[in-house]
């Protein structure tokens, strides 16, 4: 049984455990166990099976985790033994690589619908989508029972496309704008900006030159 409050960062780790879990199973792997899976993640075994306690009991001692078993159940914690219908908002270079993004479907999200409000896209073709105008969201977003959605238009639009889609009925948004997003309790906002991690690497690289900060 699920305890009743699980940090966090712990919950954060379970989709790196359950990654490393599906390639086991590509390998044809039936049993692992803390230390390899911390071998192959570079996190301690004592922290894996700190984070898994959270959830019961899944492995035995001296017998290790059955991997598909352990899979199965991160999946069920993470709620993604299910399909999502996610909206993704914005088709501009960043908007048609995620559309092209096989590993959102291969992982059960499922982008139902790209919207944009530049009347040159609307109507045009992205790959197996056809373009929308916003004055669509709304009914996409309640017929499909849509709680997800990903933002990939610029910064000074960011804030008001995700107003429109907590408007809408949203409570999960992926963000992929250089801004912060204020949200309501009950909607969680994850972050992507990719210069942000490289200035974050920016500043290891120049203190091993031995640069002055």
């Amino acid at each position: 049984m699920i305890r009743a409050h699980v940090p966090d960062i712990v919950v954060g780790r379970l989709p790196i455990y359950l990654r490393v879990l599906n390639y086991l199973l590509a390998e044809g792997r039936q049993i692992t166990s803390s230390q390899e899976l911390g071998d192959r993640l570079g996190i301690s075994s004592a922290q894996i099976r700190k984070d898994l306690s959270h959830f019961g009991e899944f492995g035995k001692q001296g017998t290790g985790y059955d991997v598909r078993y352990l899979r199965d159940q991160i999946e069920r914690i993470l709620h993604v033994d299910r399909d999502w219908n996610v909206v993704l908002i914005g088709a501009g270079d960043l908007g048609h690589a995620l559309a092209h993004y096989h590993r959102f479907a291969e992982n059960r999200f499922n982008i139902v619908g790209v919207f944009d409000n530049d009347p040159n896209k609307i109507g045009k073709p992205l790959g197996k989508f056809v373009i929308r105008g916003m004055d669509e969201l709304e009914q996409v977003i309640r017929e499909q029972n849509v709680k997800m959605g990903i933002i990939a238009v610029p910064a000074a639009a960011a804030r008001e496309v995700a107003r429109t889609l907590i408007d809408y009925g949203i409570t999960a948004l992926l963000n992929y704008a250089p801004i912060t997003i204020i949200a309501p309790v009950g909607v969680r906002v994850q972050y992507i900006d990719p210069v942000a991690r490289l200035q974050h690497m920016a500043y290891y690289i120049g203190k091993e030159n031995g640069e002055e900060s």
